[in-house]
C-alpha cells in the first residue's frame, strides 16, 4: 500500500501590492501518495503555480506572503522548517521543472556547471563524479552526445533540449517528488508529446511521485492518476482522472471539458465557451467565485461560498448543488 508523501492543508497565499491585496490561493488542500501523479489544472491565473511555489516557500516576500496552511512532507511541515533544512529539501527531496526552460537556466553558465551544482551541494559529489552523473542523466533524458554537449550553453540547445536538461537537473538527486510547472507550455505540440512520454518513462523507471501543473486537459488525461481543478485560487473539484473526465460534477469542470475539441465531434459542431471573465482576485468573494459565470447559479450561490463536500468515493466538489455533464 502506498504511503502519503505530501499533505497540503488549507494553504492561503496573498500578494500585497500598491493596487491592493491579491487573493492568489484561498484554502488549497490536496494529498500526494508515493509513486502517484497528481494533476493541478485550471485557467491561467487561478493559483496553480503559486500553490506549489508556496509549498517550497519560493514566493518572493514582499510582496507575497503565505498567510496560513500546512505542507506536511514525510512528517515535517515545509512551511515551518528552518531555511537551512528547507534548502536541503529543495532539489534533494523535491525536484522542480520550471515553466520556461530559457529563463530557468543561467545563460552564462555551461549545462555541466548548472547540473553539477545540486549534486555537489546536496550529495557532496566531486566534480569528476558529478560530470559522470550528468552524462548519465542527459543520456537518460534523450540528449544525444551528452559528453560533448555538457560543455555548451543554454542558447546552443533547442527549446525541447533545454527542457530535457531541466528535467535532468530536477532528477539529479533522485527526489521523492517531482513538481512539473507547465513544462510543455513554451514547446510545440510534437516536443510536448515527447516530454510527456519522457516523464512517463522516467516515473516508471525511478518510481517518483509527480505533481503536474497545467491548463492542458489533454496532457492530464494521459499522464495523471488524480486531478485537482482550481478556480480563482480555490480547489473546486478533486477526483480520479477517470471521474474528472467521465463524471465531472462541478459546473466549472463540466464547462471546461465542453470547451475542448473531441475526436468524435461532427463538422457542424462548435466548441462551447465559458461566458464571462475570470474573477478579480483583488476581492475575496463572500459567495461562490464561479457564480457570475455558472449556468446553474441559484440564490444560495450568491449568499455563501461552498466548501468541499463528497459526491462519491474519493470525489469532492465545492458546489451547493448536484449537477452532471448531462445537465448542461
Amino acid at each position: 500500500m502506498a504511503y502519503k508523501l505530501l499533505e497540503v492543508k488549507d494553504l492561503v497565499t496573498r500578494f500585497y501590492t500598491p493596487e491592493g491585496v491579491v487573493h492568489a490561493v484561498n484554502g488549497m488542500s490536496f494529498n500526494l501518495d508515493e509513486g502517484e501523479t497528481l494533476g493541478i489544472v485550471g485557467e491561467s491565473g487561478c493559483g496553480k503555480s503559486v500553490s506549489v511555489l508556496s509549498i517550497l516557500r519560493l514566493i518572493p516576500n514582499p510582496p507575497g506572503k503565505i498567510e496560513q496552511g500546512k505542507a506536511i512532507f514525510l512528517g515535517r511541515d515545509l512551511l515551518q522548517l528552518p531555511i537551512d533544512e528547507l534548502r536541503h529539501v529543495r532539489g534533494m527531496e523535491i525536484g522542480m521543472i520550471f515553466q520556461d526552460p530559457m529563463t530557468s537556466l543561467n545563460p552564462v553558465m555551461t549545462i555541466e556547471h548548472q547540473l553539477a551544482e545540486p549534486m555537489v551541494e546536496h550529495l557532496g559529489m566531486s566534480k569528476r563524479d558529478a560530470r559522470d552523473r550528468i552524462i548519465e542523466l542527459l543520456q537518460m533524458v534523450g540528449i544525444p552526445n551528452p559528453a560533448e554537449r555538457i560543455r555548451e550553453y543554454p542558447h546552443q540547445f533547442s527549446g525541447g533540449m533545454r527542457q530535457r536538461a531541466m528535467i535532468a537537473m530536477a532528477l539529479s538527486c533522485n527526489p521523492k517528488i517531482l513538481i512539473a510547472d507547465e513544462p510543455t507550455t513554451a514547446l510545440d505540440v510534437t516536443i510536448q508529446a515527447q516530454i510527456v512520454d519522457l516523464v512517463n518513462q522516467l516515473q516508471d523507471k525511478l518510481g517518483m511521485a509527480i505533481i503536474w501543473i497545467t491548463h492542458d486537459l489533454g496532457v492530464v488525461a494521459r499522464l495523471v492518476n488524480r486531478v485537482v481543478v482550481m478556480y480563482a485560487g480555490y480547489p473546486v473539484e478533486r477526483a480520479s482522472v477517470k471521474d474528472t473526465y467521465g463524471n465531472p460534477r462541478h459546473p466549472y469542470t463540466i464547462s471546461l471539458l465542453r470547451s475542448l475539441p473531441r475526436i468524435d465531434m461532427q463538422r457542424e459542431e462548435r466548441l462551447e465557451n465559458i461566458e464571462g471573465r475570470p474573477p478579480d482576485l483583488f476581492e475575496e468573494p463572500a459567495f461562490c467565485p464561479f457564480a457570475p459565470r455558472c449556468p446553474f447559479v441559484q440564490d444560495k450561490c450568491w449568499q455563501e461560498n461552498p466548501g468541499m463536500r463528497s459526491v462519491g468515493e474519493n470525489h469532492e466538489i465545492a458546489c451547493w448543488f448536484d449537477v452532471t455533464k448531462d445537465d448542461l
